[in-house]
């Protein structure tokens, strides 16, 4: 089985290289970007990390945020505010069943 940071890298590296894929992305807070991607994209153990109508929040391990920083940062870059550094990152994740999209919400503390 796939962890929930495999899953959760997979779907980000997805978007990082294939952005005409993204739905939608938005700017929520200062420090939150939510990203909207078609459920049409293969993600492994989806219905574990994507629950049906409901989020699933986890904090990323430092060793997670250390290994894949610079995409992170990259994404922190979509809400448009200037990056000021971070000591956690919290990852929501739903599959919005209605919408036919997988939810990924990062949130920078």
């Amino acid at each position: 089985m796939a962890s929930n940071s495999d899953s959760l890298f997979f779907i980000l590296s997805y978007i990082k290289r294939h952005p005409n894929d993204l739905v939608k992305a938005i700017p929520a807070y200062d420090n939150v970007i939510r990203l909207f991607i078609s459920d049409k994209v293969k993600v492994s153990d989806a219905e574990i990390y994507f629950p049906d109508n409901s989020l699933m929040v986890n904090r990323l391990k430092l060793d997670f945020i250390s290994q894949h920083g610079k995409l992170l940062d990259d994404f922190f870059q979509m809400t448009g505010r200037q990056l000021r550094g971070y000591n956690e990152v919290w990852a929501s994740t739903a599959h919005l069943t209605d919408r036919n999209v997988y939810l990924v919400e990062l949130s920078y503390e």
